[in-house]
């Protein structure tokens, strides 16, 4: 006679990330004596970052408890705001988000970004800088040696925007950060970056800021008008997650 599993209760939030065959309320494991509850539910495909808690009994329970035959286990969503274990939240982007890191950017999240780093160097630039990796990939997120990290939501850069300032409700600081490199824009006179201008940029705008990481030169533009609307948007989402 086969011993009795161990059943996964997935919160509605979570289910998607489990395999398309195990999507139903209720994911039946194997049990194995040496597993943590931890392990059972990223062998099912959810990564312990998008967990909440566990719930055996009503009772909470640790990820690095052992699990028992026959036990069932509730395994709750996130609850937002989450809160980061440094102050305030700052992020490391993987290759497939530079769209959402140049939005973060735009409202003054700290959100560093580089398109060429293998996985092992993202996870330790995350660690030694204290930063929450963002990704889509499951993968990075099972990695045991990570602190920090949360998968994100959504196809469209808009869409997973939101997600994040929902998820964690940072603080927000519009037009402080270079878009292009995650620096601090400083204001300039117009004297000063005179010479980087373009005659019809020069002869039409006033207001300058110019980064002081990478040199770069802002001013509101024929797309300031887009881009204000990204902000308000981004306000308001935070201000609903707070």
């Amino acid at each position: 006679m086969d011993r009795p599993g161990v059943s996964l209760r997935f919160a509605e939030e979570l289910r998607f990330l489990l395999s398309p065959r195990n999507r139903d309320p209720e994911v039946e494991v194997v049990h194995d004596p040496t597993a943590t509850l931890g392990h059972l539910v990223q062998s099912a495909g959810v990564p312990l970052t998008e967990v909440g808690g566990l719930l055996a009994a009503g009772r909470e329970i640790g990820r690095d408890s052992r699990s028992e035959p026959g036990l069932t286990v509730d395994v709750l969503g996130i609850t937002r705001p989450q809160r980061l274990p440094f102050d305030p939240p700052r992020f490391l982007l993987d290759v497939h988000l530079g769209a959402l890191a140049r939005r973060l950017r735009l409202v003054g999240v700290d959100a560093a970004y580089d398109n060429d780093r293998d996985d092992d160097t993202l996870i330790a630039m995350a660690n030694e800088q204290r930063r929450a990796l963002l990704t889509q990939d499951r993968r990075l997120l099972h990695r045991r040696a990570l602190d920090a990290g949360a998968f994100v939501r959504g196809r469209k850069p808009d869409d997973r925007m939101r997600d994040v300032l929902d998820r964690f409700a940072p603080p927000l600081a519009p037009w402080s950060r270079c878009t292009a490199c995650n620096g601090l824009l400083l204001p300039a006179a117009k004297e000063a970056v005179s010479h980087l201008l373009e005659p019809g940029t020069r002869a039409t705008y006033s207001t300058f800021a110019r980064c002081r990481e990478c040199g770069r030169v802002y001013w509101p533009g024929a797309h300031h008008v887009r881009l204000e609307s990204i902000v308000e948007t981004a306000r308001a989402v935070v201000a609903a997650a707070e």
